[in-house]
């Protein structure tokens, strides 16, 4: 994931990797009040069960009711946008370089991991927040939960 240029990435290619994003970061409670991912996580994957569901609910029901279509559709539309908006978000945000400060707290998660024994492969080019993410969930499941706190 060298190539952070969302140009060169496409809408469908944002789209999956807001997906893998959004399945990697790791969803604990000591996250959410520095990153928004939680609760961006929470909602998209919230919109993506409720959603469709409700938007062919809303046109079914004006179409039962003899009502305007134009309306229907166009909360059917807003409705189905609403995942997408969070794939996309989660999507850019995945490539996007992490700033200094969270650069330097990205390092010493590595370095800790690094000294309790775990091989690290080399950081290619500026890290972003998927490493960050993938780096997390590695760190959460073989680093002691109080890790953390120690940085």
């Amino acid at each position: 994931m060298a190539n952070n240029d969302f140009g060169s990435v496409g809408w469908f290619g944002l789209f999956q990797r807001g997906q893998h994003y959004m399945k990697s970061w790791p969803n604990d409670k000591r996250l959410a009040p520095v990153f928004p991912e939680n609760r961006i996580t929470t909602a998209t994957r919230f919109a993506i069960r409720l959603m469709p569901p409700l938007a062919i609910f809303t046109l079914s029901w004006q179409i039962a009711l003899g009502g305007q279509l134009g309306p229907a559709i166009a909360t059917a539309l807003f409705a189905c946008s609403l995942p997408m908006q969070g794939l996309w978000w989660l999507g850019k945000r995945s490539i996007t370089p992490l700033p200094p400060t969270l650069l330097q707290w990205f390092h010493e998660v590595r370095a800790r991991l690094a000294e309790s024994g775990q091989a690290i492969a080399p950081v290619e080019g500026k890290p972003t927040y998927q490493a960050l993410a993938d780096l997390l969930k590695r760190a959460f499941k073989q680093l002691d939960k109080t890790f953390l706190d120690d940085l």
